[in-house]
């Protein structure tokens, strides 16, 4: 069972990935909970998972652009981002945008190939938990946040590049 981590915390997950089948059709929605629906069932599906009890949260492919949901996304408890495979980045493109452009200041959730050696670097994007694959020690994965203690780049939570940073201090 994979393990989540909110907050550079293990926690429990009390929702549930409405994942397609093999065959790519979606399964039935339950009447219930808190569930995670991909994108084509929140637009086709978008009254009906309003009018159910529990939270929504929204699943974007790493091919889906954010701005399909940008306007909805006061409906949502979190947004969850699929990383496909190791080394498909298009989802650390999806947080920044979510965060920076749309505003999004709720839960921003990595899901699919969540591994420790990505969870510096999905933070400095802006996600807050990380559904790690199954095969990771959430221990040792915790401590892949403080792999480093400065990022050259800039970040949501560090706008200002090291060099900036560095040359503000000088003065």
């Amino acid at each position: 069972m994979a393990t989540l981590i909110k907050e550079r915390r293990i926690v429990a997950d009390n929702w549930q990935l409405i994942k397609p089948g093999p065959d790519g059709v979606l399964p039935e929605t339950p009447a219930q909970g808190d569930i995670i629906v991909p994108l084509v069932l929140w637009q086709r599906d978008r009254a009906q998972l309003l009018a159910r009890k529990g939270k929504l949260g929204a699943w974007l492919d790493s091919h889906e652009d954010p701005a399909a949901i940008a306007a909805d996304l006061n409906y949502f408890a979190l947004v969850a981002v699929s990383f496909p495979k190791f080394g498909d980045g298009r989802g650390y493109s999806t947080a920044r945008l979510l965060r920076e452009r749309y505003g999004w200041k709720g839960e921003l959730r990595a899901i699919g190939e969540v591994v420790r050696d990505h969870l510096f670097f999905m933070a400095g994007c802006g996600f807050d938990a990380f559904l790690l694959r199954d095969d990771q020690d959430p221990q040792e994965a915790l401590t892949g946040f403080n792999d480093f203690s400065e990022s050259y780049q800039t970040s949501v939570a560090q706008p200002q590049p090291l060099f900036r940073r560095r040359l503000a201090g000088a003065k």
